[in-house]
């Protein structure tokens, strides 16, 4: 059976929120229902937190799987510090806030964040928000991996066609014959062929 997943709420400073104003009632009732919905669909709160320069370290002791960011007034600075928290290690960040303009939602997606709720949290929304939350992160996050696999690719074929271009130059060989030297050398060597390519072209710079 699969393991509920490891959610930590951050939310907003009650110090940025005086008592009584409208975004404390609002943030107190989103709270609630978002407490009460997390409950229903079976997740695993493990904790509530304060988004402060702490952050990082928490969210690497609690193996938290998805972070929600419950704010208001201070919704730019809270989403400021879990971004700056995720950095280094990503996990999908929900964000649910009653500010509906569209500069702070869309600074919001720049950063990262899977998914951006306005108003008219229900508890019955929870699980399929945090569902579509999920998808979308690994979605972005093979899409991040192969862009990464690619640009290594890209990298390796630069250094390959460098190292043959020296072979051919210096030794006088065809394309197909120095590509035909690194991949021996490379097989004797038990090493990868851009591996050997490196080497050769350390050894150019370095002899001149």
């Amino acid at each position: 059976m699969q393991e509920p997943l490891r959610i930590v709420v951050i939310v907003s400073d009650p110090a940025l929120v005086a008592e009584g104003d409208a975004d404390a009632q609002a943030l107190e009732e989103r709270s609630r229902l978002l407490r009460i919905g997390l409950l229903e669909a079976g997740y695993n709160l493990v904790a509530t937190l304060p988004a402060d320069v702490f952050l990082t370290e928490r969210l690497a002791q609690l193996q938290a799987d998805l972070v929600i960011v419950d704010a208001e007034s201070d919704a730019r600075d809270a989403l400021e510090h879990v971004v700056m928290a995720t950095r280094d290690a990503r996990r999908p960040i929900v964000m649910f806030t009653n500010d509906s303009d569209e500069r702070p939602m869309n600074d919001a997606v720049a950063a990262g964040v899977s998914a951006y709720i306005v108003a008219g949290l229900a508890p019955e929304r929870i699980h399929p928000i945090l569902t579509v939350a999920m998808a979308r992160f690994k979605h972005e996050q093979a899409l991040l991996a192969e862009l990464d696999h690619a640009r290594v690719e890209l990298n390796d074929r630069k250094v390959i066609d460098r190292a043959k271009g020296i072979l051919m130059q210096r030794q006088g060989l065809s394309e197909q014959e120095a590509y035909s030297r690194l991949r021996k050398a490379a097989m004797n060597k038990n090493q990868k062929l851009v591996e050997i390519a490196q080497q050769m072209l350390d050894m150019a710079e370095l002899l001149g």
